[in-house]
């Protein structure tokens, strides 16, 4: 079927910082030229969209995969007798990301007080966790609390990064969302989990029915180009998790940090894990929505396209 009048490209999707850094204007007139030819038959829209959206998911993943990067690159390349400790050079790396990220308008300052949230967040647990032995941080550094590097908040800074930019550059809009209040209840109740599993007291099972009973009814709808698409809010919280714990195996394979269970060589991390990232996951996504107020979705918001679009969505 063909489209008479494929939509132009909309400014809403071009990173904030094209404003201002000059090098990405032209990656933004080609793909404007690419959506308008895309438009016009329904493979060409198909493929273009599958692609569109991998690319916006990398996009929103630049803090993460950076961090994966430098601790895979460090882990191979960097000199076993540097003055510098790898993990002190790792923690300058995550500093200079984060303000390149803020300088060139890729992250907004209210964006970044709720990442410094969950980086202080995660950092008192991994000072918890990590004096009950449940994973150590093989290297010496200088710049640390305890067993914990300061570098290692800024893993929890990925998740927190992925989300806001994730928000914003797939336009979320939301129908059935739980109200913020019982998100805040739960995320407490996660967070306070983590520490009394080892006193006998893990309500796992009991957060993860409470989660499912709030994120049910839930669906996140998130706009790849034209339309919104839509899916089980739950589902793509466990298909984050499900990122996060693939790269905590890659954390652990470069040795930044390993499991009791992984010191004497490398294993896949247990896939029970999975579990812990996701109730991580709900916490960072709670501390979000504190900022980036859940959107209802407008039924009518699709209706000046062609119909078999408005059913694709």
């Amino acid at each position: 079927m063909h489209n008479d009048n494929p939509p132009s490209f909309s400014s809403s999707d071009i990173p904030s910082a094209a404003a201002i850094w000059p090098p990405l204007r032209p990656f933004i007139a080609a793909e404007a030229r690419l959506a308008t030819r895309a438009a016009e038959t329904p493979l060409t829209s198909f493929l273009y969209e599958f692609l569109r959206f991998g690319v916006k998911q990398a996009w929103a993943c630049l803090f993460g995969g950076i961090a994966v990067a430098l601790m895979l690159l460090t882990w191979r390349f960097y000199p076993a007798q540097a003055p510098l400790a790898r993990y002190d050079f790792l923690l300058l790396c995550m500093l200079g990301v984060q303000v390149a990220l803020l300088a060139l308008g890729l992250e907004t300052w209210e964006e970044a007080k709720v990442i410094l949230i969950y980086h202080l967040v995660g950092t008192a647990m991994e000072l918890f966790k990590t004096a009950t032995g449940s994973w150590i941080y093989p290297e010496p550094s200088l710049i640390r609390l305890g067993g914990v590097p300061l570098f290692s908040g800024f893993m929890y800074s990925c998740i927190g990064s992925y989300l806001c930019r994730v928000w914003r550059l797939f336009d979320f809009r939301f129908t059935g969302h739980p109200s913020r209040r019982w998100l805040i209840g739960l995320s407490a109740a996660i967070y306070l989990n983590f520490f009394t599993d080892h006193y006998g007291l893990d309500l796992r099972l009991v957060l993860f029915g409470w989660a499912a009973l709030l994120f049910a009814p839930a669906t996140v709808h998130f706009k790849v180009w034209r339309v919104h698409r839509s899916m089980p809010l739950l589902l793509g919280l466990i298909l984050v998790s499900l990122f996060i714990w693939l790269s905590e195996n890659i954390g652990t394979l470069s040795r930044t940090w390993i499991y009791p269970a992984q010191a004497q060589g490398w294993a896949m991390v247990s896939p029970a894990k999975l579990g812990s990232w996701v109730l991580l996951l709900i916490i960072s996504y709670t501390l979000v929505s504190l900022i980036n107020r859940p959107r209802g979705m407008d039924i009518k918001a699709n209706a000046h396209l062609p119909e078999r679009e408005k059913q694709a969505a």
